[in-house]
């Protein structure tokens, strides 16, 4: 893990408006981004083991594991960035109804050092044509991230779809990519019961109210299909109790419909 002085200064890229979990508004909430890539956040292509899918069943939707995505201190890495940009109870550019999201979260902006060989350690095991559209080559940038104190939950609702975005090229500010859409949802655990959290699985619900639960592995990534479409996967963020947080963060597979989009192979 670096130490405070290896870190770079952040700043903020956005300001949106920002919810609050038990309702309100509040204007200027910011997405962060570093000034320059931290080093515990250059990844190599390599993982840290073989990785292997693990197809949920749950009525005909799309959900399944990917394990493993993330060693250790890459996890801890992860955490230490979050923590240095500021958790906060706002979220930016997200509207949720009173007492859905209960938990704290920072929304910020990575760059291709860390996205781009996350992608590779993935890419052959996620879906390269989802409802007709193609996948993309890359993550969206911006990474969700949600850390779960004692009592914090996340109650029943779907992800909605969202663009790509990245930092322009002075990484002064968020751009959103012109193309693209997303519509899987990826849940990149970063610590879970083997750390002493405790709860806060991941609840999946088919369309006949049948429900799976997702232990929170660190290192590991859940990936299920959002928006609004008839096989999103409704799902709780169950709630975590004791005195060690539960980190996650919320990444978007990106997917487009346009017959330019070469297929990966």
């Amino acid at each position: 893990m670096q130490s405070g002085n290896e870190w770079p200064a952040h700043r903020t890229v956005a300001e949106l408006m920002g919810s609050r979990p038990m309702g309100g508004q509040v204007p200027a909430t910011p997405v962060h981004g570093f000034v320059q890539t931290p080093a515990a956040l250059r990844l190599s292509v390599t993982a840290p083991g073989p990785a292997t899918r693990h197809d949920i069943e749950l009525g005909g939707l799309t959900a399944f594991v990917i394990e493993p995505v993330l060693s250790a201190s890459e996890c801890a890495a992860l955490i230490e960035a979050s923590e240095r940009l500021g958790f906060r109870d706002e979220a930016p550019g997200i509207s949720t109804p009173p007492g859905m999201r209960m938990n704290k979260t920072v929304h910020w902006l990575a760059d291709d050092a860390l996205m781009a060989p996350l992608f590779q350690r993935l890419a052959s095991l996620l879906p390269k044509r989802l409802d007709g559209a193609t996948l993309l080559p890359r993550l969206s940038h911006r990474l969700n991230m949600y850390r779960y104190d004692d009592g914090d939950v996340f109650n029943v609702h779907i992800d909605g779809d969202w663009p790509g975005y990245e930092l322009d090229p002075l990484r002064q500010r968020m751009v959103e990519w012109p193309a693209g859409r997303s519509r899987l949802t990826m849940l990149l655990y970063l610590n879970g019961a083997g750390e002493g959290v405790q709860g806060g699985a991941t609840r999946l619900l088919d369309s006949g109210g049948q429900s799976v639960d997702v232990t929170p592995r660190r290192g590991t990534a859940l990936f299920f299909r959002h928006g609004f479409h008839p096989g999103s996967v409704r799902h709780i963020g169950c709630t975590v109790r004791g005195p060690v947080p539960k980190y996650v963060a919320r990444i978007n597979v990106m997917y487009d419909d346009s017959t330019s989009v070469p297929e990966l192979s």
